[in-house]
Protein backbone atom coordinates (compact mmCIF):
# COMPACT_ATOMS: atom_id res chain seq x y z
CA UNK A 1 0.00 0.00 0.00
CA UNK A 2 1.40 3.53 -0.89
CA UNK A 3 1.53 5.42 2.31
CA UNK A 4 0.91 9.61 1.84
CA UNK A 5 1.87 11.74 4.20
CA UNK A 6 1.64 16.35 4.32
CA UNK A 7 4.64 17.97 5.52
CA UNK A 8 2.34 20.62 6.44
CA UNK A 9 0.88 18.75 9.15
CA UNK A 10 3.50 20.19 11.70
CA UNK A 11 3.64 23.89 9.96
CA UNK A 12 1.82 26.24 7.72
CA UNK A 13 3.17 27.20 4.98
CA UNK A 14 3.83 30.51 6.69
CA UNK A 15 5.59 29.42 9.34
CA UNK A 16 7.49 26.96 7.26
CA UNK A 17 8.95 29.84 5.26
CA UNK A 18 9.62 32.17 8.05
CA UNK A 19 12.15 29.35 9.43
CA UNK A 20 13.70 28.71 5.89
CA UNK A 21 14.28 31.96 6.46
CA UNK A 22 15.93 32.43 9.61
CA UNK A 23 17.92 29.42 9.17
CA UNK A 24 19.58 30.91 5.69
CA UNK A 25 19.83 34.11 7.55
CA UNK A 26 22.10 32.48 10.41
CA UNK A 27 23.81 30.64 7.49
CA UNK A 28 24.88 33.79 5.89
CA UNK A 29 26.44 35.04 9.03
CA UNK A 30 28.48 31.06 9.13
CA UNK A 31 29.54 32.52 5.57
CA UNK A 32 31.29 35.87 7.06
CA UNK A 33 35.08 36.33 7.73
CA UNK A 34 34.47 36.85 11.45
CA UNK A 35 32.29 33.99 12.78
CA UNK A 36 34.42 31.90 14.26
CA UNK A 37 36.05 34.70 16.23
CA UNK A 38 33.80 34.57 18.90
CA UNK A 39 33.75 30.75 19.55
CA UNK A 40 31.17 30.82 22.26
CA UNK A 41 28.73 33.11 19.91
CA UNK A 42 29.83 30.39 16.59
CA UNK A 43 28.73 27.50 18.63
CA UNK A 44 25.04 28.85 19.64
CA UNK A 45 24.45 30.29 15.92
CA UNK A 46 25.47 26.27 15.42
CA UNK A 47 23.10 24.93 17.57
CA UNK A 48 20.12 27.62 16.80
CA UNK A 49 20.48 26.29 13.09
CA UNK A 50 20.37 22.38 13.74
CA UNK A 51 17.39 23.20 16.12
CA UNK A 52 15.68 25.18 13.28
CA UNK A 53 16.39 21.99 11.30
CA UNK A 54 14.89 19.95 13.39
CA UNK A 55 11.79 21.67 13.70
CA UNK A 56 11.10 21.96 10.24
CA UNK A 57 11.60 18.18 10.45
CA UNK A 58 9.50 17.91 12.87
CA UNK A 59 12.38 15.17 14.46
CA UNK A 60 11.55 14.28 18.07
CA UNK A 61 9.36 17.79 18.27
CA UNK A 62 6.86 16.56 20.53
CA UNK A 63 9.15 13.99 23.16
CA UNK A 64 8.64 16.46 26.16
CA UNK A 65 5.12 16.53 25.36
CA UNK A 66 2.23 14.38 26.54
CA UNK A 67 1.01 10.81 24.91
CA UNK A 68 -2.12 9.05 23.18
CA UNK A 69 -1.62 5.11 23.12
CA UNK A 70 -3.81 3.19 21.15
CA UNK A 71 -4.02 -1.03 21.90
CA UNK A 72 -5.14 -3.56 19.15
CA UNK A 73 -5.74 -7.18 19.91
CA UNK A 74 -4.12 -8.80 16.91
CA UNK A 75 -4.18 -12.79 16.46
CA UNK A 76 -5.34 -14.77 18.84
CA UNK A 77 -8.91 -14.57 19.23
CA UNK A 78 -10.38 -14.24 23.39
CA UNK A 79 -6.22 -14.40 24.06
CA UNK A 80 -5.33 -11.71 22.05
CA UNK A 81 -8.13 -9.55 23.17
CA UNK A 82 -6.96 -10.17 26.91
CA UNK A 83 -3.40 -9.86 26.31
CA UNK A 84 -4.77 -6.00 24.80
CA UNK A 85 -5.97 -6.03 28.54
CA UNK A 86 -2.77 -6.94 30.39
CA UNK A 87 -1.31 -4.63 28.40
CA UNK A 88 -3.19 -1.96 29.34
CA UNK A 89 -3.01 -2.71 33.04
CA UNK A 90 0.52 -2.67 32.88
CA UNK A 91 0.67 1.02 31.24
CA UNK A 92 -1.63 2.02 33.58
CA UNK A 93 0.80 0.98 36.12
CA UNK A 94 3.99 2.10 34.73
CA UNK A 95 1.89 5.90 34.39
CA UNK A 96 1.12 5.53 37.84
CA UNK A 97 4.38 4.92 38.99
CA UNK A 98 5.37 8.16 36.90
CA UNK A 99 3.05 10.81 38.67
CA UNK A 100 1.28 10.47 34.85
CA UNK A 101 -2.82 10.60 34.94
CA UNK A 102 -4.37 8.78 32.48
CA UNK A 103 -7.94 9.24 30.49
CA UNK A 104 -9.80 6.14 28.00
CA UNK A 105 -10.64 7.88 25.08
CA UNK A 106 -11.83 5.17 23.65
CA UNK A 107 -13.20 1.37 24.55
CA UNK A 108 -14.30 -1.41 22.22
CA UNK A 109 -14.63 -4.59 25.16
CA UNK A 110 -15.20 -8.19 24.64
CA UNK A 111 -18.02 -9.95 26.91
CA UNK A 112 -15.18 -11.68 28.80
CA UNK A 113 -13.90 -7.97 29.59
CA UNK A 114 -10.83 -8.43 27.44
CA UNK A 115 -10.02 -5.22 24.66
CA UNK A 116 -10.46 -5.27 20.69
CA UNK A 117 -9.55 -1.56 20.76
CA UNK A 118 -9.20 1.16 23.42
CA UNK A 119 -7.15 4.42 23.38
CA UNK A 120 -6.20 6.26 26.24
CA UNK A 121 -4.80 9.99 27.07
CA UNK A 122 -1.61 10.07 28.88
CA UNK A 123 -1.52 13.74 31.10
CA UNK A 124 2.71 13.67 31.97
CA UNK A 125 5.68 15.74 30.79
CA UNK A 126 7.76 13.68 28.71
CA UNK A 127 5.02 10.50 28.55
CA UNK A 128 5.33 10.73 24.50
CA UNK A 129 9.77 10.60 24.99
CA UNK A 130 9.71 7.56 26.65
CA UNK A 131 6.53 6.07 25.35
CA UNK A 132 7.67 6.44 21.50
CA UNK A 133 9.36 2.92 21.17
CA UNK A 134 6.53 0.98 23.71
CA UNK A 135 5.09 1.15 19.46
CA UNK A 136 5.06 -1.96 17.61
CA UNK A 137 3.64 -5.62 17.56
CA UNK A 138 3.79 -7.47 21.19
CA UNK A 139 3.51 -11.23 21.95
CA UNK A 140 2.41 -13.54 24.57
CA UNK A 141 2.71 -16.83 24.85
CA UNK A 142 1.00 -18.85 27.72
CA UNK A 143 -1.67 -21.77 28.51
CA UNK A 144 -4.54 -20.03 27.20
CA UNK A 145 -7.49 -19.75 30.31
CA UNK A 146 -9.60 -20.13 27.23
CA UNK A 147 -9.00 -23.43 26.52
CA UNK A 148 -10.63 -26.32 28.20
CA UNK A 149 -7.48 -28.50 27.46
CA UNK A 150 -5.00 -26.14 28.64
CA UNK A 151 -3.09 -25.65 25.54
CA UNK A 152 0.39 -23.51 25.32
CA UNK A 153 -1.38 -20.89 23.30
CA UNK A 154 0.49 -17.28 21.10
CA UNK A 155 -1.26 -14.25 20.65
CA UNK A 156 -0.86 -10.89 19.43
CA UNK A 157 -1.68 -7.09 20.08
CA UNK A 158 -0.40 -3.87 18.93
CA UNK A 159 0.56 -1.04 20.67
CA UNK A 160 0.76 2.41 19.08
CA UNK A 161 1.95 5.74 20.90
CA UNK A 162 1.57 8.87 19.46
CA UNK A 163 2.42 12.80 20.83
CA UNK A 164 -0.75 14.85 21.73
CA UNK A 165 -1.71 18.07 19.62
CA UNK A 166 -2.63 20.67 21.74
CA UNK A 167 -5.71 22.75 19.92
CA UNK A 168 -3.62 25.95 19.95
CA UNK A 169 -0.73 24.17 18.20
CA UNK A 170 -0.77 25.33 14.02
CA UNK A 171 -1.71 22.41 12.84
CA UNK A 172 -2.88 22.15 9.16
CA UNK A 173 -5.01 19.45 7.17
CA UNK A 174 -7.16 20.37 4.04
CA UNK A 175 -10.90 20.05 5.02
CA UNK A 176 -11.40 18.19 1.98
CA UNK A 177 -8.97 15.34 2.99
CA UNK A 178 -11.51 14.61 5.77
CA UNK A 179 -14.99 12.85 6.55
CA UNK A 180 -16.25 13.14 9.41
CA UNK A 181 -19.21 10.53 11.00
CA UNK A 182 -21.62 10.60 13.83
CA UNK A 183 -23.01 7.47 15.88
CA UNK A 184 -25.25 7.55 19.36
CA UNK A 185 -21.91 6.67 22.29
CA UNK A 186 -21.66 3.93 24.54
CA UNK A 187 -18.92 5.77 26.51
CA UNK A 188 -18.74 7.76 29.92
CA UNK A 189 -21.14 10.43 30.36
CA UNK A 190 -24.00 9.36 31.54
CA UNK A 191 -28.32 8.74 30.26
CA UNK A 192 -27.87 11.77 28.21
CA UNK A 193 -25.12 11.20 26.39
CA UNK A 194 -26.86 8.09 24.92
CA UNK A 195 -29.87 9.84 23.48
CA UNK A 196 -28.01 11.81 20.81
CA UNK A 197 -25.34 11.44 18.45
CA UNK A 198 -22.03 12.71 20.59
CA UNK A 199 -19.74 9.94 19.39
CA UNK A 200 -17.76 11.13 16.28
CA UNK A 201 -15.29 9.24 13.65
CA UNK A 202 -12.87 11.27 11.79
CA UNK A 203 -11.46 9.68 8.68
CA UNK A 204 -8.00 11.11 7.36
CA UNK A 205 -9.02 10.16 2.92
CA UNK A 206 -5.60 10.25 1.53
CA UNK A 207 -4.36 7.70 4.05
CA UNK A 208 -7.79 6.22 5.00
CA UNK A 209 -6.54 6.39 9.01
CA UNK A 210 -9.69 7.09 11.25
CA UNK A 211 -9.86 7.74 14.84
CA UNK A 212 -13.00 7.20 16.99
CA UNK A 213 -13.48 9.25 19.79
CA UNK A 214 -16.80 8.64 22.54
CA UNK A 215 -15.21 10.12 26.18
CA UNK A 216 -16.28 13.65 25.86
CA UNK A 217 -20.38 14.80 26.56
CA UNK A 218 -20.63 16.73 23.57
CA UNK A 219 -20.42 15.78 19.40
CA UNK A 220 -17.99 19.09 19.71
CA UNK A 221 -15.43 18.00 21.88
CA UNK A 222 -15.07 14.56 20.60
CA UNK A 223 -14.74 16.11 17.42
CA UNK A 224 -11.64 18.32 18.69
CA UNK A 225 -10.65 15.46 20.52
CA UNK A 226 -10.68 13.07 17.36
CA UNK A 227 -8.39 15.48 15.81
CA UNK A 228 -5.79 15.87 18.05
CA UNK A 229 -5.39 12.57 17.94
CA UNK A 230 -5.44 12.42 14.09
CA UNK A 231 -2.69 14.90 14.25
CA UNK A 232 -0.75 12.49 15.63
CA UNK A 233 -1.12 9.94 14.00
CA UNK A 234 -0.78 11.24 10.35
CA UNK A 235 2.55 12.68 12.59
CA UNK A 236 3.59 9.34 13.24
CA UNK A 237 3.23 8.40 9.99
CA UNK A 238 5.75 10.96 8.69
CA UNK A 239 8.15 9.97 11.36
CA UNK A 240 8.09 6.18 10.29
CA UNK A 241 8.54 7.52 6.91
CA UNK A 242 11.47 9.82 7.87
CA UNK A 243 13.26 6.96 10.15
CA UNK A 244 12.49 4.38 6.49
CA UNK A 245 10.73 2.09 9.11
CA UNK A 246 13.96 0.88 11.70
CA UNK A 247 12.35 -1.73 13.70
CA UNK A 248 9.16 -1.23 16.03
CA UNK A 249 10.23 2.35 16.65
CA UNK A 250 6.57 4.09 14.36
CA UNK A 251 4.46 1.20 13.13
CA UNK A 252 1.00 1.79 11.77
CA UNK A 253 -2.68 0.16 11.89
CA UNK A 254 -1.71 -1.18 8.38
CA UNK A 255 1.31 -3.68 9.95
CA UNK A 256 0.03 -7.13 10.45
CA UNK A 257 -0.17 -7.94 14.34
CA UNK A 258 0.92 -11.58 13.85
CA UNK A 259 4.06 -13.64 13.70
CA UNK A 260 7.49 -12.45 12.31
CA UNK A 261 6.71 -8.56 13.46
CA UNK A 262 7.19 -8.97 17.48
CA UNK A 263 9.32 -6.38 18.92
CA UNK A 264 8.88 -7.58 22.22
CA UNK A 265 7.73 -11.30 23.57
CA UNK A 266 6.05 -11.99 27.20
CA UNK A 267 7.02 -15.68 27.71
CA UNK A 268 4.70 -17.22 30.79
CA UNK A 269 4.99 -20.83 29.78
CA UNK A 270 6.92 -23.22 30.39
CA UNK A 271 9.48 -20.75 31.25
CA UNK A 272 8.98 -17.49 32.70
CA UNK A 273 10.43 -14.07 30.66
CA UNK A 274 10.21 -10.93 28.77
CA UNK A 275 12.43 -10.38 26.27
CA UNK A 276 12.59 -7.67 23.94
CA UNK A 277 13.53 -8.12 20.34
CA UNK A 278 15.18 -4.86 19.51
CA UNK A 279 17.76 -4.50 22.59
CA UNK A 280 17.85 -8.44 23.98
CA UNK A 281 16.89 -6.49 27.44
CA UNK A 282 15.29 -9.09 29.26
CA UNK A 283 13.24 -9.35 32.55
CA UNK A 284 12.05 -13.05 34.41
CA UNK A 285 9.89 -11.28 37.04
CA UNK A 286 7.16 -10.78 34.50
CA UNK A 287 4.81 -10.15 37.53
CA UNK A 288 6.48 -6.97 37.84
CA UNK A 289 6.23 -5.87 34.93
CA UNK A 290 2.99 -7.22 33.97
CA UNK A 291 1.25 -6.61 36.82
CA UNK A 292 3.30 -3.56 38.57
CA UNK A 293 4.07 -1.90 35.44
CA UNK A 294 7.90 -1.84 36.31
CA UNK A 295 8.96 -1.17 32.42
CA UNK A 296 11.87 1.06 33.49
CA UNK A 297 14.82 -1.06 32.36
CA UNK A 298 12.64 -1.72 29.03
CA UNK A 299 12.56 1.74 28.06
CA UNK A 300 15.81 3.06 28.83
CA UNK A 301 17.40 0.03 26.64
CA UNK A 302 15.15 1.41 23.64
CA UNK A 303 16.16 5.04 24.07
CA UNK A 304 19.46 4.33 24.23
CA UNK A 305 18.82 2.86 20.29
Amino acid sequence: MQIFYYPSILLSMQDKGKIEDEIKSLEGLMAGPDFWQDKIKAQGTIKKIQDLKAELLGAEAYDNGHAIVTLFAGAGGDDAEDFAHMLFVMYGKYCERQGWGTKILHENENDHGGIRNLTFEVEGKGSYGRLKRESGVHRLVRVSPFNAKSLRHTSFALVEVIPKFEKTMNVEIPPEDLRVEFSRSSGPGGQNVNKRETAVRVIHIPTNISVHCTSERSQAQNREKAMEILKGKLYALRELEREKKQAGMYISKTTDIEWGSQIRSYVLHPYKMIKDHRTDYEEKNVDNVLERGELDGFIEAERGL
